[in-house]
């Protein structure tokens, strides 16, 4: 039986194999959210070698011959079609991606194998929606044809007994009989192994704040009071204790349901996201703003936009930087009213390494024990090294900042 140019056969089983890994690999990205942006960058790069290799492969098979067809009517006409449809998805899913990537909000860059760069292609931000449902019903397309192909090769070398699979092996070995097709199975196990582990499950109540405990006194001023009471006389020490001592402001626990969120403009378009994971400590009596004290701690993981491809972006270098910098951290000592339940805290914001002056709004409705809090504030992105790339460059200067939650006094 004729075989296959030796180049046509390890075009076509280094194309399957990758195919293979793709679909593994792909089947996850979704759900991985910022933890996958490696392998959105892996699938990236595969996919365009998955291009270059299949238009290899047509330039091949009008340069080498190819065996005749072993097969004709109705099935030989399906064989050519499933043969046809692979190339076309070969070709078009990662033309597809390619669009999907340019059009993005956020321009995320593609290094191929983190070596070659891949440029944007001109395509306007309006046609994002098109290629990134071309790009899906391509993949589901792929596997339908991949899964036809390999059927009926099985068919044909092993119910029909012709030795289809021959014409596929560059000598006539049982060992690359096996060896061979057992790539596909390789790949797809290594795409499966290599997913990261699966996120920790979210704590019930992942936004409730932690009860903050009292302030401490300074040392000196704790060592002077006992001095001075100790040198008191015994009168002034009957009217001292006759004086009642102000209560200690309240502590506050959030509930369940709050949220911190961001919003950008970005060309003409806003990017909005939010935190799923933040905690705080609060202490605050309303009546006397003043003796506020406020931290709160920013999970930067767990910033999302709602698109893995950019949800991995803000995790990276340019933006967050997560992996050497994983929390942002407010913190505020005093705050003052700025209207009837209005108010204003100035304090610090320690992002990605960098310690700036920082204040935010709020108000507060409701009374006793229960209150909900709506704040904002507004953060030069700049300052802390936010934003610090190419794909930054038509990001506005001011990053909004919104929270709401409700909290009850402890």
């Amino acid at each position: 039986m004729q075989r296959y140019s030796r180049i046509a056969i390890f075009l076509h089983w280094a194309i399957a194999a990758l195919l293979a890994f793709q679909i593994s690999v792909g089947w996850a990205l979704e759900d991985l959210g910022a933890r996958g942006f490696a392998l959105f960058q892996l699938h990236k790069s595969i996919g365009m070698t998955i291009l270059a290799l299949t238009l290899a492969r047509i330039a091949i098979r009008y340069w080498k011959p190819r065996p005749a067809p072993v097969e004709g009517g109705w099935q030989g006409a399906l064989a050519k079609a499933v043969h046809g449809g692979l190339y076309l998805f070969m070709i078009g899913a990662p033309l597809t991606g390619w669009a999907l990537v340019s059009t993005a909000k956020v321009k995320v860059p593609t290094l191929i194998f983190g070596v070659v760069p891949l440029p944007h292609l001109p395509l306007p931000m309006g046609a994002h929606a098109l290629a990134e449902g071309g790009h899906s019903l391509l993949a589901w397309i792929g596997i339908a044809l991949f899964a036809l192909h390999v059927a009926g090769a099985l068919r044909h070398h092993f119910l029909m007994g012709d030795g289809l699979l021959w014409r596929m092996m560059p000598v006539r070995s049982p060992l690359l009989l096996i060896a061979l097709p057992a790539l596909i199975l390789v790949a797809l196990g290594l795409g499966r192994m290599i997913l990261p582990a699966p996120a920790p499950k979210a704590a019930a109540a992942p936004a409730a704040l932690a009860p903050v405990e009292e302030a401490e006194i300074p040392a000196n001023v704790a060592v002077a009071a006992e001095n001075a009471a100790s040198a008191a006389s015994p009168a002034e020490a009957d009217n001292a204790a006759a004086v009642e001592e102000p209560a200690p402001p309240p502590s506050w626990a959030v509930q369940p349901g709050g949220t911190i969120g961001f919003a950008v403009g970005n060309g003409g378009e806003t990017i909005s996201g939010s935190f799923a994971k933040w905690t705080a400590k609060i202490v605050m009596d309303p009546d006397h703003p003043e003796s506020a004290t406020i931290r709160v701690e920013i999970d930067l993981a767990s910033a999302s936009v709602g698109d893995s491809y950019k949800d991995g972006m803000l995790a990276g270098d340019e933006f967050f930087g997560v992996a050497a910098h994983p929390r942002a951290v407010f913190t505020a000592k005093g705050a003052e009213r700025t209207g009837a339940n209005s108010y204003r805290a100035a304090g610090t914001l320690s992002l990605k390494g960098a310690t700036k002056a920082q204040s935010i709004r709020f108000t507060l409705s409701g009374s006793g024990k229960t209150r909900k809090v709506t704040g904002s504030a507004s953060i030069a992105r700049a300052s802390f090294g936010v934003g610090n790339g190419e794909s930054s460059t038509a990001i506005d200067p001011k990053v909004a900042v919104n929270f709401t939650f409700d909290a009850k006094a402890e």
